[in-house]
C-alpha cells in the first residue's frame, strides 16, 4: 500500500524541474558544440548552387562551367544596373535561365535550369558564401508564446544584419566575388528599399522624374515624393507629415524646370570626362554582348551533350527489347528537338545582343561622347540610364520654393555644393492672363482704331493671347469689356451718340444730316462706291469717311456728288 508523505509533491516538482534543466543543459551543450564547430569553419551547410563540397569536405566552385558563368553574370549585371529587378529583366529579355539545385526526396543535388526570379536573385546577392566567406548566425529563431497563455507557440525566424553576424571567416573558400564587393552589394540593396521612414534613395525607375529618390525638402529636410501631373509631368511633393500624421503639406514644386537646371549642371560637370565615359560605355556594351553569347553557347553545349548521352543509351540497348528501346528512342528525339529549339532561339536573337561591337559602332559611341548633350537627349537613352549617371556624381538635391523662384542646392558625391535657381512656374490663370503691355496698347489705340484693326496690329507685332496663337476682333472686344476700356470706334451707331467715331468716320444718319440728303440716297451712293465707307457685316451699320472738301461739294450740289 502506497503511503503518501508530506514531501511527495515537493520531490515531484523538484524532479520535473531537474528534468527540464537537464534538457536545457543538453540543448546548450549541443548548441555549444555546434557553434564551436562553426567557429572552426567545419560545420557543413546546404550550399547554394554554384558551390559544392569536394572529396576532402572543402567548399569549391561547381566544376560546371555553365553554372559558374550564370552566377558570374548575375553579379556583373547587378554591379552595372544597381538593381536586382533589372538583373531579372535582363535574363528575361535575353531568354536566359538560371540553375537551381533540387532538395526534393529522390532528386537531391539534381541541377535544373529555370527562369530567374526576383526571389532567387536576392538570395544570391545576399549569400556571403558567394564572396568566399564562411558565415554562421545569419538568422535567429525565437519561440513566441501564444497570446494570453504560457504555452509555446510557433517559432519565428529573424534575419540578422550582416554587420551583426557572430561568426564570419573571410577568404574561407573560392568565391565568385570578393568581400568588398559583397559589402557594396548589401549597401546597395539596403539603399534600394523604398520604406518611407528610412533614409534610402531607392532603386532607379523608368519615370521621367530625374531626381527620383535623391531630392530633399529645403524646409523640413525630409525626402520628397513624386507624383505625375497629366501623365508625365513630374512634381516633387513633401507630404510625409500629411500622409502619416495628418499635418499640412510642406511644399510642392513642379519638376520640369528643376530637372532641366540639374541636367545642365551635370552635363557641364561631365565635360572633362567625356572620353572616359566613351571608353566605359564601349567596354560595358562589349562585355554584356560577350557574356550573353557565352551563356547561350554553354546552354547549347549542355543540350547537345544531353542529346549525345540519349543517343548512346539508345544504341547500347538490345534492339529486341522494344519496351526499353522505345522509351530511349522517345527520349533521344526529345533531346534532339530541344537542341533544335535552342538553336532557333539563338539564331533569332538580335545581332547586336550577341556580337561584339563593330568599328562603326565604336566610332558612333565616341562621336556621341564628344556631344554628350545629344546622347543625353537621345530617345534611346532611357530615364533609368540618365538617373544612374546622375547618381554617380550627385548625392542629393535640396529644393526650396521661394516667392518667385526655386532654390536648388546640389550636393555632389565629393561633398562639394552648388546652388542654382530656377524660375517658379506661374499658375495656369497667370499663364493665360493677357500681358500688361497688350492691355496698355489696347487702351491707347481704342480711341481711334476698331477692334479688328487693333487685332491686326497686335498680330503684326508678334503678341499672342493666352489660349491661342492670334488675336481676333472678338478677343480684343472681350479684353476691352473685361478691363473697362471704351472704344472710340464702335461698330454699332447707338454706341456713338455724336454720330462721329474717334477715327473720324460718320454714321449714316449723321452723314445724311450733315449733307442734307436722305438716308436712302446716302446708302445708294455707298453701294455704288461713290463714298468711302466700312461695314462690319453685310447688313450692319455703315461708317462713312467724309473729308471737308467732300462735305462742301456735296452740300452745294448733291446731284453732282458722283464727281467725287
Amino acid at each position: 500500500i502506497f503511503r503518501s508523505r508530506s514531501n511527495d509533491r515537493l520531490l515531484l516538482g523538484f524532479r520535473s524541474t531537474m528534468s527540464e534543466a537537464e534538457l536545457h543543459w543538453l540543448r546548450s551543450r549541443l548548441l555549444g558544440g555546434k557553434q564551436a564547430t562553426a567557429e572552426r569553419g567545419q560545420l557543413r551547410f546546404r550550399l547554394p548552387v554554384g558551390l559544392v563540397y569536394d572529396a576532402a569536405g572543402r567548399i569549391v566552385l561547381d566544376p560546371d562551367d555553365e553554372i559558374q558563368h550564370a552566377i558570374h553574370l548575375v553579379f556583373t549585371l547587378f554591379d552595372q544596373q544597381k538593381s536586382a529587378l533589372a538583373v531579372v529583366k535582363h535574363f528575361a529579355t535575353h531568354r536566359l535561365d538560371f540553375p537551381t539545385r533540387s532538395q526534393q526526396r529522390g532528386e537531391v543535388g539534381t541541377v535544373s535550369w529555370q527562369p530567374l526570379s526576383l526571389k532567387r536573385t536576392l538570395a544570391a546577392l545576399h549569400s556571403p558564401f558567394y564572396a568566399g566567406a564562411y558565415v554562421y548566425g545569419r538568422t535567429r529563431t525565437r519561440l513566441r508564446p501564444l497570446p494570453g497563455t504560457r504555452r509555446n507557440g510557433h517559432h519565428r525566424t529573424h534575419v540578422v544584419p550582416f554587420a551583426d553576424w557572430p561568426i564570419v571567416h573571410q577568404d574561407h573558400h573560392p568565391g565568385y566575388i570578393d568581400w568588398e564587393q559583397f559589402v557594396r552589394n548589401q549597401r546597395q540593396l539596403d539603399d534600394n528599399r523604398t520604406t518611407w521612414d528610412a533614409d534610402r534613395r531607392g532603386a532607379v525607375r523608368e519615370g521621367p522624374a530625374l531626381l527620383q529618390g535623391i531630392v530633399r525638402c529645403g524646409r523640413c529636410g525630409r525626402r520628397m515624393s513624386i507624383r505625375y501631373l497629366k501623365g508625365d509631368a513630374p512634381c516633387y511633393t513633401c507630404n510625409q507629415l500629411h500622409q502619416h500624421w495628418g499635418g499640412p503639406t510642406c511644399q510642392s514644386i513642379p519638376g520640369a524646370a528643376v530637372d532641366q537646371r540639374v541636367a545642365a549642371a551635370l552635363l557641364e560637370a561631365l565635360t572633362p570626362a567625356q572620353l572616359d565615359i566613351a571608353l566605359a560605355t564601349f567596354e560595358t556594351l562589349e562585355t554584356q554582348a560577350r557574356h550573353i553569347d557565352q551563356q547561350w553557347q554553354r546552354r547549347l553545349e549542355r543540350a547537345r551533350y544531353e542529346a549525345m548521352l540519349a543517343q548512346r543509351r539508345y544504341r547500347a540497348v538490345d534492339p529486341d527489347h522494344r519496351l526499353v528501346a522505345r522509351n530511349l528512342e522517345q527520349d533521344w528525339n526529345a533531346r534532339l528537338a530541344a537542341v533544335d529549339q535552342l538553336e532557333q532561339e539563338y539564331a533569332a536573337l538580335p545581332t547586336q545582343a550577341i556580337l561584339p561591337l563593330s568599328d562603326q559602332e565604336r566610332a558612333r559611341i565616341r562621336a556621341l561622347a564628344d556631344d554628350l548633350p545629344t546622347l543625353w537627349q537621345a530617345p534611346t537613352t532611357s530615364w533609368g540610364k540618365r538617373k544612374q549617371v546622375l547618381r554617380l556624381l550627385i548625392k542629393d538635391v535640396t529644393l526650396t520654393r521661394e516667392l518667385d523662384r526655386i532654390r536648388i542646392e546640389i550636393r555632389w558625391q565629393t561633398h562639394a555644393c552648388t546652388t542654382l535657381t530656377a524660375p517658379r512656374p506661374q499658375p495656369s490663370y497667370e499663364q493665360w492672363r493677357t500681358p500688361p503691355a497688350v492691355i496698355a496698347r489696347i487702351r491707347e489705340w481704342a480711341a481711334r482704331q476698331t477692334d479688328a484693326e487693333m487685332a491686326a496690329a497686335l498680330n503684326t507685332q508678334g503678341w499672342k493671347p493666352g489660349h491661342s496663337d492670334t488675336f481676333t476682333a472678338h478677343k480684343v472686344r472681350w479684353i476691352r469689356r473685361a478691363y473697362g476700356i471704351t472704344s472710340g470706334c464702335p461698330l454699332k451707331t447707338d454706341a456713338c451718340p455724336t454720330g462721329q467715331r474717334g477715327d473720324g468716320r460718320y454714321s449714316t444718319q449723321a452723314a445724311a444730316r450733315l449733307l442734307n440728303v436722305h438716308v436712302s440716297t446716302l446708302n445708294k451712293w455707298c453701294r455704288a462706291g461713290r463714298l468711302p465707307n466700312i461695314q462690319a457685316t453685310p447688313r450692319g451699320p455703315r461708317w462713312i469717311t467724309l473729308t471737308p472738301q467732300a462735305i462742301n461739294q456735296l452740300q452745294r450740289s448733291p446731284q453732282d456728288a458722283h464727281i467725287l
